[in-house]
C-alpha cells in the first residue's frame, strides 16, 4: 500500500508539472481570443503581429536559445544520432502518408509540420528540469540547440513543397536560406561554435526582445482562432493530435529504450517527439500560404491534450523505472 500511495503521489506531481508547463500557453491564447472578441485586435493588426513574430521576435528567441546552450559539455553522439535519424525518418513517412489522406496542399504542409515539429524549446527544459533536476538537463539543452534548427529547415521545405503550383527547387532553396528562423539558428550555431560573445548590453537586449516572442505569438494565435470552423477541420485535427501526442512518442520512446537510454537521456526523446506542436508553426504557416486556421487549431489542441498525454507518458515511464 505505501508503494501504491507513493506512485499516486508521483503521478499527481507529474500532472502538476505538465499542467504548469501548458497553463501559461493557454492563458496567453485565451487573452488573444478575448482581445479579438472585444475588438481590441483586428484582422490587420493580427497579421502584422504574426509577421513581426516570424521575422523579428521568434528569430531572436531562437538565437538566444542556441547561443546559450553548452553544446560541448552536453554532447552525446548516440542520443543525437537517434534523435536526428528519428526526426528525418518520421518526416519522410509523413511526407508520403499525409498527401494520401489529405487533398488540399495548404492543409498538407500544415499537417506534416504539425505532427513532426514540437514545441521543444518552450516545453523541453521545464519538464526536463522537473524530472531530472537542473544538473542533468545537459542532454535536453543539447538537443534543443541542434534539433530546433532542423525542425525549422524541414518546416520550410514542407510548406514550400505544398505552397501550391509546381515545386521549384530554386524557390525551395531560396525559401530555406532566407527564412529568418533558419538564419537566426545558423548565427547562433556560429557564435556558439566559435565562442563569439556579444557585448553584455547587446546580449541583455537580445534576451529581453526574445522573451516577447512566445507570449506575443500565442496572443496572436488566440486572436486568429475560430471555434466555429473546428468542425470543418475535425478529421485533419484528429490525425495531427493522434500523430503528434501518441504515435510519434510511442515509436521513438521504444526506439530510445532499445538503444539503452534512461533517465536524463530518455526524457529529451520523450519531450522532443511528444511535446505539443511548436507555436512558431502558426505564424510560419500564415506567412508561407499554409492553412492558418488549421495551424492555429493544431497548436491549441495539441497543447490542451498534452497535459494529459505527457502526464500519462511520464507516469508510465516512471512506473517502468525508465526515468
Amino acid at each position: 500500500m505505501p508503494s501504491f500511495l507513493a506512485d499516486i503521489g508521483v503521478g499527481m506531481e507529474n500532472l502538476v508539472i505538465s499542467f504548469n508547463v501548458v497553463l501559461p500557453i493557454f492563458i496567453c491564447i485565451a487573452l488573444g481570443y478575448f482581445l479579438k472578441r472585444i475588438h481590441m485586435l483586428g484582422e490587420e493588426t493580427l497579421k502584422q503581429l504574426n509577421k513581426l513574430c516570424f521575422k523579428v521576435f521568434l528569430p531572436v528567441y531562437l538565437f538566444n536559445n542556441i547561443y546559450a546552450t553548452n553544446l560541448t559539455d552536453s554532447f552525446n553522439g548516440k542520443l543525437l544520432l537517434v534523435a536526428i535519424c528519428g526526426l528525418l525518418g518520421w518526416f519522410i513517412i509523413l511526407m508520403i502518408i499525409i498527401p494520401l489522406v489529405e487533398k488540399e496542399d495548404s492543409k498538407r504542409g500544415v499537417m506534416v509540420q504539425g505532427i513532426f515539429r514540437s514545441n521543444f524549446a518552450l516545453f523541453g527544459l521545464p519538464v526536463a528540469i522537473s524530472l531530472c533536476g537542473e544538473e542533468n538537463v545537459g542532454p535536453t539543452s543539447l538537443l534543443i540547440g541542434i534539433v530546433v534548427p532542423v525542425f525549422n529547415v524541414l518546416a520550410v521545405i514542407t510548406l514550400e513543397i505544398f505552397r501550391g503550383g509546381k515545386p521549384s527547387m530554386k524557390k525551395m532553396i531560396k525559401g530555406v536560406v532566407t527564412n529568418p528562423l533558419i538564419l537566426a539558428s545558423l548565427v547562433g550555431i556560429l557564435c556558439n561554435g566559435f565562442h563569439l560573445h556579444l557585448p553584455s548590453a547587446v546580449e541583455k537586449a537580445a534576451v529581453d526582445i526574445g522573451r516577447v516572442a512566445t507570449p506575443l505569438s500565442l496572443i496572436a494565435l488566440g486572436g486568429s482562432f475560430t471555434f466555429s470552423k473546428i468542425k470543418r477541420n475535425l478529421t485533419q485535427l484528429t490525425i495531427c493530435v493522434m500523430g503528434k501526442l501518441i504515435i510519434s512518442p510511442l515509436v521513438m520512446v521504444i526506439v530510445g529504450i532499445v538503444f539503452g537510454f534512461r533517465n536524463e537521456f530518455l526524457v529529451p526523446v520523450l519531450i522532443m517527439f511528444g511535446a505539443p506542436t511548436a507555436v512558431s508553426s502558426f505564424p510560419m504557416a500564415q506567412q508561407m500560404d499554409g492553412d492558418g486556421e488549421l495551424a492555429a487549431e493544431v497548436v491549441v489542441f495539441t497543447s490542451a491534450f498534452a497535459i494529459l498525454t505527457i502526464f500519462l507518458w511520464v507516469f508510465a515511464l516512471k512506473q517502468l523505472q525508465y526515468i
